[in-house]
């Protein structure tokens, strides 16, 4: 079986190993992928980060799937084409905050699950309802904040149904 990995890439002020990150990475390991977490502390360029996670993926030979929280979200979005990426499962994406450099159009190329809270106060729900629609992408909205903190348990649930739908057979019909 070729390597799987699974590559988290954290929100603006949070860290690499964050509380939603460390949970999340304990079903990556259990469904069998590789887990790294890029740590992009000290870089506030959207561009740069994305060049990092670009850099830091290019020699991970297999599957890659791309995880990212709020600012995270949007780089692991713009990243994914670039990487051939596998899956991305986003939480709270900073999609088109003010301020981020437009994404280019038709970024998305393979399965994305989104999941935000209705009472974020940072990145509004409806930037990932749009790009939900937009693109096809899976939608859970939860009744929780920016940081879905209080949703860990629920993250992980639909985290780990993630990773194992990509190993579906895709509907032929």
């Amino acid at each position: 079986m070729p390597d799987r990995y699974v590559v988290f890439s954290h929100g603006k002020d949070a860290g690499p190993w964050g509380v939603k990150i460390t949970a999340l990475a304990g079903n990556a390991r259990s469904e069998g992928y590789e887990v790294e977490s890029v740590d992009y502390r000290g870089i506030d360029d959207p561009r740069e980060r994305v060049n990092k996670l670009v850099e830091f993926c290019k020699e991970l030979k297999g599957d890659l799937v791309l995880c990212g929280s709020s600012l995270g979200g949007y780089v692991s979005v713009a990243a994914a084409s670039l990487l051939h990426a596998r899956g991305v499962f986003l939480m709270a994406p900073a999609l088109t905050m003010p301020g981020l450099p437009p994404l280019r159009d038709k970024v998305l190329d393979c399965p994305a699950t989104i999941v935000h809270g209705w009472k974020d106060d940072v990145v509004p729900v409806e930037q990932s309802i749009e790009f939900a629609r937009r693109y096809g992408c899976a939608l859970h909205i939860l009744n929780s904040d920016h940081r879905l903190q209080d949703e860990v348990r629920f993250l992980k649930y639909l985290f780990e149904y993630f990773l194992i739908s990509l190993d579906l057979p895709q509907d032929a019909s």
